[in-house]
Parts: C-alpha cells; sequence; structure tokens
C-alpha cells in the first residue's frame, strides 16, 4: 500500500478556479493562494443566503481509542460517494493544529483514496488563518500587560487574569511561566502560561462569525480577567476588538479546496470538541448547505463531545437542521473498548467485539435522543474477519439502523457508493426535526444533569464547592442564561478515562467553570482538562523531512 503523501502526489488536481467554478462562485469572491487553494469571501454568503438549503449530514463516532477510527477519511469519502452517485456535495471539515501534526497524531487531512488536498500545504501552514489567530490572541495579550504597567485605569487584578498566550505548538513547558522578569521596565512580574491556538477562545469566535460586524461584537464581549471588585474585565473594555478583526480579516474567509477526486471541500478553523463546540466555522457550513445537495460535515471525537454540541450548541443557535448522523466504527476501537489490549486488536476476538458494542449501543441510543435518524458506518481495515465485520452489521441492524461496510481508504469514492447511497435513503424517508436535549430557559445545573444522565449515563451529577461559587458568579452577571460545553475526557463517555465501554450510573463531578462569553458559552470543567498538549517520547516531528527538490516525507 502506498503511503498518504504519496498518493497525494500521484493526484491530479484541477486548478482552485475550476474548483469554484463547480459552485458557481463568482470571480470576484475568490481569493486564489496558489494553484490549488483559495479563500472564499464570507460577504458570498449574503448573495446566497436565500438560496434553498441543501441536506446536512453530521458525522460522528464511537468513543475514541488510540487505534484510531478514521472520521475525517469517512467524511471525505462519503462526500465523494455522494458527488459519484449523483448529487452535489460538498464537505467541510476543520483545519489541522501544527500542534499535533509534529506531535502524535500526525496529519488530519484523511487517509489512503479519501483525502482532501493539497494535503501538505492543509497540514503545515495553510494559508495562514491558526497564525492569525495566535498573533490576535498574543495581541490582547501584551494589551493586558501594557494596561496594568501604565496607569491600569481599568484597575484589572494582576492575580485575576484568566487570559493566557497562545501558540501553535505542543510545548509543556510553557503551560505555567512567570511573566515580567527583569526588571520595573519589562512590566509587573505575575503568574501565565500557553495554552495551544486551536484551545483559544479567539478561535472559537472567528467559528462562529459570520461577517466582520459579528466577530468584532463577539471579541469585545471574551472576558479576559476581573478588577479590583471582582466585575469580569472584557476586550471591549481593552478598545481593541477593531485591530484584532484587522489581524483575522482574512482568517475569517473559508478555505476552498478539494478532495483526491475533485469534490469541493471547505477547510477552515479548528476548535477543540473537548474545551470548545469542535467543528468547523459556521460561515464554510453555511455557505456549503446554499450551494449543495448535501453537506456532509463532522464533529470532533465521539459523537458524547463533538455531536452532543453541535447539536445542543451549534444546531439551535446557528440555525443548522442536520438530517442524519453518521456513527463510525471499527472493528478494532470495538474490541478495545470490550477490553482487548492495543497490541492484540488485529487478532480475531469475537467474545471482546460482543463486549465493545455496548460502546456502539449507547452512541446510537444517544444519538437517536435528538430525534435524528443515524446511519452506522463500519470502518474496514484489513485485519478485520468477515464474521466480526458482519457481527457488527448484525448489531445495527437489529437496532434498526442502516449501516455500511466504508472502505474510501482504499477505493476512494467507489468505497462509499453504499454508505451514500443509505445515506439519500435515510434522508429521504425521514420526516423528522431534532431536538436539543435541554432547554434554553434552563438553568445550569438543569442543562448540565440533562447532558450527564441522557448522554454521559451518569446517575447523578456532583458540583463541588468552587463550581457552586462560579454559579454564583454567572447569575450575578447575567451570564447563567448561556449554553453549556462541557469539558470531558474524549477516552470514555464518562468523566473518567478508565471507563471504557459503556459505563453507568456514576458520579459525574464538575469541579470549576469557565467564561467563554465572546463565543457564547460557558465551559463546565469535569476532570483535568489540558489547554497545551506536551511532544511524545518521539514526536512525529522526526518523521518529518523535506529534500532539496520540495518534497516532503512523513505526512500521513
Amino acid at each position: 500500500m502506498k503511503t498518504d503523501i504519496q498518493i497525494a502526489k500521484e493526484a491530479k488536481l484541477e486548478k482552485i478556479e475550476k474548483i469554484a467554478e463547480q459552485l458557481n462562485i463568482p470571480e470576484e469572491y475568490l481569493n486564489p493562494y496558489g494553484k490549488y487553494i483559495g479563500k472564499v469571501s464570507s460577504r458570498y454568503y449574503e448573495e446566497i443566503k436565500d438560496n434553498k438549503d441543501g441536506n446536512l449530514i453530521l458525522v460522528t463516532a464511537i468513543t475514541p481509542t488510540p487505534a484510531g477510527e478514521g472520521k475525517t477519511t469517512t467524511s471525505i469519502g462519503l462526500s465523494m460517494g455522494l458527488n459519484k452517485m449523483g448529487k452535489k456535495s460538498i464537505v467541510a471539515l476543520r483545519e489541522p493544529s501544527l500542534g499535533p501534526v509534529m506531535g502524535i497524531k500526525g496529519g488530519a487531512a484523511g487517509g489512503g483514496y479519501s483525502q482532501v488536498l493539497p494535503m501538505e500545504d492543509i497540514n503545515l501552514h495553510f494559508t495562514g488563518d491558526i497564525h492569525a489567530i495566535t498573533t490576535a490572541h498574543n495581541l490582547v495579550s501584551a494589551v493586558i500587560d501594557s494596561h496594568i504597567k501604565f496607569k491600569n485605569d481599568l484597575e484589572i487584578d494582576s492575580t485575576q487574569v484568566f487570559w493566557k498566550r497562545a501558540l501553535d505548538m505542543n510545548d509543556r513547558a510553557l503551560r505555567n511561566i512567570v511573566v515580567g522578569l527583569g526588571g520595573k521596565t519589562n512590566g509587573l512580574v505575575r503568574e501565565d502560561g500557553f495554552i495551544i491556538t486551536a484551545a483559544s477562545e479567539i478561535m472559537a469566535v472567528l467559528c462562529l462569525s459570520e461577517n466582520i460586524d459579528d466577530l468584532k461584537e463577539k471579541l469585545s464581549k471574551i472576558v479576559i480577567a476581573r478588577n479590583m471588585d471582582r466585575k469580569p474585565i472584557t476586550i471591549g473594555d481593552l478598545k481593541i476588538e477593531g485591530a484584532l478583526a484587522l489581524i483575522l480579516k482574512d482568517a475569517l474567509n473559508p478555505n476552498l479546496v478539494q478532495t483526491i477526486d475533485g469534490t469541493p471541500a471547505f477547510i477552515h478553523g479548528g476548535p477543540f470538541a473537548n474545551i470548545a463546540h469542535g467543528t468547523n466555522s459556521i460561515i464554510a457550513t453555511k455557505m456549503a448547505i446554499k450551494m449543495s445537495d448535501y453537506t456532509v460535515t463532522e464533529a470532533g471525537f465521539g459523537s458524547d463531545l463533538g455531536a452532543e454540541k453541535f447539536l445542543d450548541f451549534v444546531s439551535p443557535n446557528y440555525g443548522l437542521d442536520p438530517k442524519v448522523v453518521v456513527i463510525v466504527a471499527t472493528v478494532r476501537a470495538l474490541k478495545y473498548h470490550g477490553g482487548m489490549s492495543l497490541k492484540e486488536l488485529k487478532k480475531e476476538s469475537i467474545y471482546h467485539l460482543r463486549k465493545g458494542l455496548e460502546n456502539l449501543r449507547v452512541h446510537i441510543e444517544n444519538m437517536r435522543k435528538y430525534d435524528i435518524p443515524v446511519v452506522v458506518a463500519i470502518n474496514k481495515f484489513d485485519s478485520d474477519s468477515e464474521e466480526e465485520i458482519q457481527m457488527v452489521e448484525n448489531f445495527s441492524e437489529d437496532m434498526g439502523v442502516e449501516v455500511s461496510v466504508n472502505e474510501a481508504f482504499l477505493k476512494g469514492s467507489d468505497g462509499t457508493i453504499d454508505l451514500a447511497e443509505k445515506v439519500v435513503k435515510t434522508v429521504e424517508n425521514s420526516n423528522t426535526k431534532f431536538k436539543p436535549i435541554y432547554n434554553p430557559e434552563d438553568d445550569i445545573e438543569e442543562k448540565i444533569e440533562k447532558i450527564a444522565t441522557k448522554i454521559y449515563r451518569a446517575g447523578n451529577v456532583e458540583f463541588t464547592l468552587q463550581a457552586k461559587k462560579m454559579i454564583k458568579f454567572f447569575e450575578k452577571y447575567g451570564f447563567d442564561h448561556l449554553p453549556i460545553i462541557i469539558a470531558k475526557t474524549q477516552s470514555s463517555i464518562s468523566d473518567d478515562k478508565k471507563k471504557l465501554g459503556a459505563p453507568s450510573g456514576y458520579e459525574f463531578t464538575i469541579r470549576d467553570f469557565e467564561l467563554s462569553a465572546g463565543a457564547g458559552f460557558i465551559v463546565a470543567l469535569s476532570g483535568e482538562i489540558m489547554r497545551m498538549p506536551g511532544l511524545s517520547k518521539i514526536p512525529n516531528a522526526v518523521n518529518l523531512d523535506i529534500d532539496n527538490e520540495g518534497n516532503i516525507k512523513g505526512l500521513s
């Protein structure tokens, strides 16, 4: 089998102007970045907003494992399959962060014959969106320290500055630092730290903004500190939302590329699903819906994280109406949830698979609670036996859902025709309209309890004293009406990463909260959530190289 980068190199790409022509995007709204990448002006949405909506397909997965599930590969392959069967389709995905690319994960542009291209550019600096977010984020940090040094008219409490600095790299040594060392001219000495850029609230805000005015309004609401009277201080108080919007003006425009077979793809934004809403930008998704019969988008991690946030926060607040949820499962991941060791996953084990199928059951049942039809996509690997594949198919059919074996990795669009046909059939036969798990008028505790008990299968929810204190703060300053984003481990349905499979009846603990007022949500923290990853003992960076001819190796 050829490597991903070898397959990508052999693909014949269309010029980006041709891809734009497929979508009837006028030349004045397209800004090419070289031959095969373009930015589509966010202003173009105003031209097409009255077009009929296409169908939105949400791709999610079972609980992630170290073995990988292939959600992005499936999303890309499904969109290609839909186009192959004569349906106009666009895939809308998040863009990769350099931290994971250089760390343990590698690239994030699909794999095999189901990729978005040019994968080298997408996985590296792409169009500079993430760097623009990094710069904007760090401008806020610099202005905060400058303000504190010169008069501090806002009376910012230097021990209550929540806004850390940002870097698009995994660097554990920067999680906790001290700034202002070296004398009075360098500012006030205080504790600080770095987060990875994808974890910045500016990333979430950019992905939830539809135009410059919307962007500035959301930026101005970001709470960055408290003053001496414990009142929240915002970016709007610093009066720099205009400067930030200027830095982000090009990053706001969706990036247009193509799949390996020329299917149009928007790759834009990259918020994490365990600390933010975990999907690509609203403007890219809304554009795609207006320009296609079927838009395929994915949500980060398993359905208990990304899909829950998409259905409880993104969809109701931004007018999106998903028609089908595709749950990606793999035989090897299910065996892992059944207790099989990572090193043994290539061996056939009906016993472990049967136990692990309980994890798939929970995800199917959870998605049905939103009144959305479900399709299961079995992402096939060479090590899967026919008996194992048949068991997953029978299990899914017994639960009353369509199921398809996805072979996009090896066969491209030909390997997803069956999945595409079943998605179309499900859309055409469905007359349901999704409903969120909680109501907007529910209080903070009610929202969390509904998510924890109905989606995470917890028996009850415990709020620490610190969490209760923060709830009072939100109520005092009028933030208690905001939607809830629960930050928890991605490795389990529960708040304990060691609880594999389908845990239930346990106590789910909210230890604290963080406010993302600009993005428009409250983050409830359960367990330890890391905003700055570290590199592994042998990072993926050691596998990457480039020769004198510009040929890259090691990306996957």
